[in-house]
């Protein structure tokens, strides 16, 4: 037997589900993260939707390695994503808080 109230109730969860996700995104644009490489010698800050914002590298290391400072800003900046997807998970958990979600989906979709 099919039960209207029990499928308006779903459709009217599943709508404030969706406003809760666009909330969170909407916010997840403005957190910022920062990601580190050789103990914070060279900085990079990130918003959780990925935009780069600074990046800091201390002077003692604009020497003649160029090639090892590329790989720190690298290093610094999937240190930043890691934590930016930590954070987005995080946000996007309390967003769905009580909606029942298949094992394993991850949000943002």
């Amino acid at each position: 037997m099919f039960n209207k109230g029990a499928l308006g109730n779903m459709m009217k969860q599943a709508q404030l589900m969706q406003d809760n996700i666009k909330k969170a995104q909407d916010e997840l644009a403005t957190v910022e993260v920062e990601g580190q490489a050789s103990s914070g010698m060279v900085k990079a800050v990130i918003t959780c939707s990925g935009t780069v914002k600074r990046i800091s590298i201390d002077d003692s290391l604009m020497g003649d390695d160029k090639e090892m400072l590329e790989d720190l800003i690298v290093t610094a900046l999937n240190d930043a994503q890691k934590k930016a997807e930590v954070t987005t998970q995080g946000r996007m958990a309390k967003a769905t808080a009580g909606m029942p979600l298949p094992p394993g989906m991850k949000l943002p979709f």
